[in-house]
């Protein structure tokens, strides 16, 4: 009975609804914008080919490359031994493309060229025909075409070289043509999913309550932290319209999870808008301890006495380690959380003692130690 109803009344429905949808808030965002619908993905392709046409940049001597351009070659009756060929101007290598949802046999699809060998570059190479399968084993498109290659490599006599970008790596805008349409459950399956892209229970409730304030009671239902199931109407003619209107639909995001994010490697952190401490007092200084090495060199001399007359030699330095020991420390600085102190306060805290990123990462930690950090740590 629903989806009769919502059939005979989606023409009238539009315009009501887009009227209806517009941002309350600017803290809203599109639904096309927070999750995406199961079934509806690309798929990775993958192939290997031989690319013919360098000057002199090939792969050389390389067996692998010789055996392809054997294969390639005997395809056209012509018996020839591998060892009898060079590779210098062709290179073995790795295709790679993205088969998008919904792509019809026919249709061109850009494909990505790398080296597999020893080449230098692929700058004026032409791609023979390569399949391109999918992760079942089977051929969905064809690739073959010239190379766009960005990059450049200059060698000298001297062995010197100069290489500006990647010029391993080409691509062919549209060089590969469709063969085979992935199968995708959206025009045949009885319930649209859409998944979140970053799960979040409160969200997901937020996203079920938007639709069916809009498309009527339980039309949406949330099935778990990123997943929401949605009833579509059943003649497939009027989905495409159903989820036109469905992805701009805006829902106000949930409050995400306090967490501050710490990158080890650069000192990046980032505090997320909902920490907050419990009470809590930080001390923080500095203690400096250098230790000044210095040597003192004493001369001495020998004094001999002969008929009377006293004779001075120079004798050998005496040299005496003389260290110093410095301690410097700055005052230490105090400063105080109160309860619900917010972001921008914790931040103002830490700044106005001149903490650097390793000094906040500590005092961050002895603030979860203690109990005081309302959010999870996070070291990446």
């Amino acid at each position: 009975m629903f989806r009769a109803l919502l059939n005979l009344i989606m023409p009238i429905f539009i315009p009501v609804l887009i009227l209806v949808t517009m941002p309350l808030t600017v803290q809203a965002d599109r639904l096309k914008d927070m999750a995406s619908i199961a079934g509806v993905r690309s798929n990775q392709l993958i192939g290997y080919g031989v690319v013919v046409g360098l000057a002199g940049s090939g792969d050389g001597s390389s067996t692998l490359t010789q055996q392809s351009l054997e294969a390639l070659i005997s395809q056209f009756r012509i018996n020839i031994d591998s060892s009898n060929l060079s590779a210098k101007n062709a290179a073995a290598v790795m295709i790679t493309s993205e088969l998008p949802a919904f792509t019809k046999p026919g249709q061109n699809i850009d494909i990505t060229v790398s080296t597999l060998g020893t080449a230098k570059s692929l700058r004026g190479g032409t791609l023979l025909m390569t399949p391109l399968l999918g992760a079942d084993g089977e051929t969905y498109a064809i690739a073959q075409g010239n190379l766009v290659v960005g990059g450049l490599g200059v060698t000298g006599n001297d062995g010197s070289s100069v290489i500006v970008n990647i010029p391993t790596v080409g691509r062919i805008p549209g060089g590969a043509v469709v063969e085979r349409m992935v199968e995708t459950p959206f025009l045949n399956a009885e319930n649209i999913i859409l998944n979140l892209h970053k799960g979040d229970f409160s969200t997901a409730s937020n996203v079920a309550e938007a639709v069916n304030e809009i498309f009527g009671d339980d039309v949406a239902v949330a099935l778990d932290s990123a997943s929401i199931k949605i009833r579509a109407p059943i003649d497939p003619s009027q989905r495409v319209a159903f989820l036109s209107l469905l992805e701009n639909v805006e829902v106000e995001p949930a409050r995400p999870a306090a967490k501050v994010i710490v990158n080890s490697r650069t000192g990046t952190i980032v505090i997320g808008g909902n920490v907050r401490v419990t009470p809590a007092v930080v001390t923080h200084g500095s203690l400096t301890v250098r230790v000044e090495e210095d040597t003192d060199v004493t001369t001495t001399a020998t004094t001999t006495v002969a008929d009377g007359v006293v004779t001075t030699a120079p004798g050998e330095a005496i040299e005496t380690a003389d260290s110093e020991i410095i301690i410097e420390e700055e005052p230490a600085k105090a400063f105080i959380f109160d309860t619900g102190t917010e972001l921008s306060d914790i931040v103002d805290a830490i700044n106005a003692v001149g903490a650097g990123p390793a000094d906040l990462v500590t005092i961050l930690e002895a603030l979860r130690e203690a109990g005081a950090l309302r959010a999870q740590l996070i070291i990446i």
